[in-house]
């Protein structure tokens, strides 16, 4: 049942106030989120039209505030189109699309930078020296693995993955084979 009255206090800050019911009585609670969402805040003096339920701790405030002087249009406003539509524009979606695709490609471009792929002449020494030497790549990667400094020697320079160089100074197994 809708009850009519007059809102006589409010709180602007903390967003709420009381309601004179127009038959008479106590005053009734008003909470900010009952009011109608009209961009328009409470005044005092204003008349309202309200129904009264009771609240969580028990005491009656009002709910479905209705403010039937207040004027029904909504001020104009620049940003009410966008404000509308809820979803970004086409140029809001494709800034983000463009960044991510310069990001990646400026990434891909520093990666290939630092990988610097063997030239032909490298790969055909390489072959070269495979081809001439008795030794060749089957897995092993430690000194105590090799039976010569030549053997240590290919493996450093030819296979992956080998541990034979603990200083890096180039010269495998200098402990084991190739102490010069």
């Amino acid at each position: 049942m809708r009850i009519e009255g007059t809102l006589t206090k409010w709180n602007d800050d903390r967003g709420f106030g009381f309601i004179k019911p127009s038959q008479g009585g106590a005053e009734i609670f008003a909470h900010v989120s009952a009011f109608p969402r009209d961009e328009q805040r409470p005044r005092i003096g204003e008349r309202l039209s309200f129904e009264i339920v009771t609240g969580k701790d028990g005491k009656k405030q009002a709910k479905n505030i209705l403010c039937p002087t207040r004027q029904t249009e909504k001020p104009y406003r620049l940003s009410e189109p966008a404000r509308r539509s809820g979803k970004p524009s086409l140029f809001g979606r494709l800034i983000p699309l463009v960044l991510v695709i310069a990001l990646g490609a400026y990434g891909y471009n520093e990666y290939t930078k630092r990988t610097t792929p063997l030239t032909t002449h490298a790969i055909q020494s390489r072959n070269t020296a495979a081809q001439t030497s008795p030794f060749h790549c089957d897995g092993r990667t430690h000194c105590s693995q090799m039976t010569s400094c030549a053997e240590a020697e290919f493996f450093l320079k030819n296979c992956p993955n080998v541990e034979m160089d603990g200083n890096h100074d180039g010269a495998p197994c200098e402990q084991q084979w190739c102490n010069k």
